[in-house]
C-alpha cells in the first residue's frame, strides 16, 4: 500500500472531503496539520512546489495537489492504482 501524507487544517472543508475519499478506500494516511505551526506550513509549501493552500497530498512523497487533484484522479480511475503501489517502489522510478 502507498504511504499517503496530508497537510491540514481542523476547519477546511476540503481537506474533511479529502480524508473522506481516503477513508472511503480504507487508506490509512499521515495527517499533519499545519494550523498555527508556520514551520510546517513552509515544509509543505516546499514539498507542494510552491502551493500554500490545504489539503496538500503527498502518495509516496509525490506532491498530488489538493482535494480537486485527487477527487479528479478518483473520476479518472486512476486514483486506486497510485494508492495500490508500494511506496519502495515508488522511489525507484
Amino acid at each position: 500500500m502507498a504511504h499517503v501524507e496530508i497537510y491540514t487544517t481542523p476547519t477546511c472543508p476540503f481537506c474533511q472531503r479529502a480524508k473522506a475519499l481516503l477513508r472511503e478506500k480504507q487508506v490509512s494516511f499521515d495527517e499533519i496539520d499545519v494550523s498555527n505551526q508556520p514551520e510546517l506550513r513552509a515544509a509543505m509549501t516546499q514539498r507542494a512546489e510552491g502551493r500554500r493552500t490545504v489539503p496538500q497530498i503527498f502518495i509516496n512523497g509525490l506532491p498530488i495537489g489538493g482535494n480537486d487533484d485527487l477527487q479528479a484522479l478518483e473520476r479518472a480511475g486512476r486514483l486506486d492504482a497510485l494508492l495500490a503501489t508500494e511506496a519502495d517502489a515508488a522511489s525507484d522510478r
